[in-house]
């Protein structure tokens, strides 16, 4: 019988916890309302856009989003003249006029489901790119899943072309000077040429973390 009443205490607070708040229904439902702007470049799942220079963000962690977000509103993120993605972004993210817009939108999109990001990028070596791997896997982990204490985000999953633009934008320093570009424009700098990038990021493709990481 103790276990009986243990089991349905045990349903009832499942029960509980899936229900959302108050509080939390209303930071959803705000998030869905400013969603409505980021879908113009991001699409309407997330899925990113190549055209307009806007990554895959479905199901990116909320602490990453969070931070990245606050990066781009600061203006520690997206105000040099040669990062035309981030330029488009920095304006974008004066819309945030709150703290709570910034947290409402990064929560909403965390709860996104992840969608895979197809291929762009030819000419890749996953072989040696395993390789050139081992220094990133110090931070982003052997799975790519990325590692909120280092403020690490996953790369598994991430569009092809937008990691190449991401390590071409952080080896010329021109990504921000937030503490994890300054500490990503030397990862990067390990990679002597474009082909070094895209031998890297062919291994990246091919890892399998993308929903485990969620």
């Amino acid at each position: 019988m103790s276990l009986q009443r243990t089991l349905v205490s045990l349903t009832l607070l499942a029960l509980a916890a899936a229900i959302p708040s108050p509080a939390r229904a209303e930071q959803n439902a705000r998030g869905a309302e400013i969603f409505q702007l980021c879908v113009q470049c991001h699409g309407q799942a997330g899925e990113g856009n190549h055209v307009t220079l806007a990554p895959n963000i479905a199901g990116l962690p909320e602490w990453y989003l969070l931070a990245q977000l606050q990066n781009f509103h600061s203006g520690a993120r997206g105000t040099n003249p040669e990062d035309t993605g981030g330029l488009r972004m920095y304006p974008m993210s004066q819309t945030l006029k709150t703290e709570d817009d910034i947290q409402a939108i990064a929560a909403y999109v965390a709860a996104l489901p992840a969608v895979p990001s197809a291929p762009t990028l030819t000419g890749g070596d996953p072989a040696h790119g395993a390789q050139l791997y081992a220094v990133c896997q110090t931070c982003h982990g052997p799975d790519g899943a990325g590692n909120q204490a280092l403020g690490s985000p996953r790369i598994a999953g991430q569009a092809d072309w937008y990691l190449l633009s991401s390590l071409q934008k952080l080896k010329a320093g021109t990504r921000g000077g937030y503490p994890n570009a300054v500490i990503m424009r030397g990862m990067a700098g390990t990679l002597a040429d474009e082909q070094a990038m895209k031998d890297v990021i062919a291994h990246i493709q091919s890892l399998s973390s993308y929903s485990a990481a969620r």
